[in-house]
């Protein structure tokens, strides 16, 4: 009964694991091939609306 639990928790783990690893790869390609440069556009966007805020919270170095 051991050995089922084993066995089950090692191919839980790699299927998981695939999976994961699967998504990732996907998602760089994706964004490599297709993403063109819009990938940066939100960011942007996001950098320009918050140019001049007050830093707040954390420590200052």
């Amino acid at each position: 009964m051991i050995e089922y639990f084993i066995d089950f928790t090692i191919v839980a783990i790699l299927v998981i694991g695939i999976t994961a690893v699967m998504g990732v790869l996907t998602n760089g390609i994706g964004e490599k091939f297709f993403g063109r440069k819009k990938g940066t556009e939100s960011f942007d966007k996001s950098a320009n609306m918050q140019a001049g805020w007050k830093s707040v919270g954390g420590k200052n170095k």
